[in-house]
């Protein structure tokens, strides 16, 4: 199916409204004059749920259950990280417009502005994934757009010793800290695990203990009976709230 098709598609269905669904999508094909078989039908509304609705070509990368975070650097510099370091993928956009659009689009669902006056957005979209992006001119050349998968599993702390993400012993000292109450901060740099391990210390605290967890983007899951999840709202488009 060429891109013109596509584009014909997509502009009928945003005049009409219509959600991409197969026989939305079949409906404008054939307004096209054209007769395609059912896997062609199916693929064409994939693509455009994915364009409208989700992640566009991103989509399959975050679909990936090794994947925990997508880079996106240029509209041919698309990177994923599976726990081992950055890897170049061969999935590309088709120019940086596309990237600004789907950069906005994602911010929309979130319900955080991202134009020229305000080039910066950090959000959490409603399945949980972290959402980074900067608009040019602050990012240069190209939207630089970074989303975060949040698996919803929380790990034990003797998980993170056996997975060797905690020494050997190292769990014991931690649940002393959590029992006696100290103040603790956990830093590190960009994927070194800070949230998993704080989601491990929360799941540390008594199940009689009421847990009030304030984020500025909801991102921890802890294995606790009873958590009160508070979640930052910026101000809208005047200002307030």
């Amino acid at each position: 199916m060429t891109d013109e098709l596509l584009d014909a598609v997509r502009q009928r269905l945003a005049r009409s409204g219509a959600a991409p669904t197969p026989a939305g999508v079949a409906a404008a094909l054939r307004a096209q004059g054209r007769l395609l078989g059912d896997a062609e039908v199916l693929g064409a509304a994939a693509e455009l749920r994915g364009e409208l609705v989700g992640t566009g070509v991103l989509e399959p990368l975050l679909a990936d259950p090794d994947v925990t975070d997508v880079l996106v650097s240029a509209p041919d510099r698309v990177w994923v990280d599976r726990g081992g370091g950055l890897q170049l993928t061969g999935v590309t956009f088709p120019d940086a417009a596309a990237v600004r659009r789907l950069a906005q689009r994602l911010a929309a669902v979130a319900g955080r502005r991202l134009d020229d006056a305000r080039p910066w957005v950090d959000a959490r979209l409603p399945d949980g994934t972290r959402m980074h992006a900067v608009l040019p001119p602050v990012a240069v050349g190209s939207t630089c757009l970074s989303l975060r998968v949040v698996r919803p599993r929380a790990f034990s702390l003797a998980e993170l010793v056996d997975a060797g993400t905690v020494p050997p012993g190292g769990d014991r000292i931690l649940r002393a800290l959590v029992e006696a109450r100290i103040s603790y901060v956990i830093s590190g740099g960009t994927g070194a695990g800070k949230t998993t391990l704080l989601a491990s210390l929360l799941g540390a605290v008594g199940a009689n203990e009421r847990i009030v967890l304030a984020e500025d983007s909801a991102e921890l899951r802890p294995d606790h009976p009873h958590v009160v999840r508070l979640e930052s709202r910026p101000a809208n488009q005047e200002g307030a709230g």
